[in-house]
């Protein structure tokens, strides 16, 4: 029996490099998303102090990196979010809802200290893709 294959995805943010990781990695038809925060490939925050805008991109770029490795958000199946300010959970989680709603994956979000106090979402996610992308 052989391994399934593994395909890695980057996003181009420093982060990776320094740190020794992928922004998602595929293995068989699961894939995992790293936590990801509203950074560009440039290294350049993406909505400023908006926790909403912060959210969208994080979850946008999630996006990005499912389709990369053959998925979609479709087939999300858990995401967990971390919040820099508990008072940021509503906001964040609305956006959550606008992509998600109909997926409806296991979630979690809690407070958490993020790599800096201008990060106020932090998004990680799991897909299982059912096609055989």
């Amino acid at each position: 029996m052989s391994n399934p294959t593994r395909r890695n995805v980057s996003s181009g943010t420093h982060w990776e490099e320094l740190a020794g990781y992928s922004r998602a990695v595929r293995i068989g038809n699961t894939i995992h998303v790293s936590g990801t925060t509203a950074t560009d490939e440039h290294g350049n925050l993406v909505g400023g102090d908006d926790a909403s805008a912060q959210a969208r991109y994080a979850i946008q770029k999630i996006e990005r990196a499912i389709h990369a490795l053959g998925g979609t958000l479709q087939d999300v199946v858990r995401t967990r979010v971390y919040v820099s300010h508990i008072h940021h959970w509503e906001q964040v989680a609305r956006i959550h809802g606008e992509f998600f709603a109909g997926i409806r994956p296991a979630n979690t979000l809690v407070e958490a200290r993020l790599v800096g106090p201008e990060y106020l979402v932090e998004i990680e996610a799991e897909a299982i893709v059912m096609s055989n992308a």
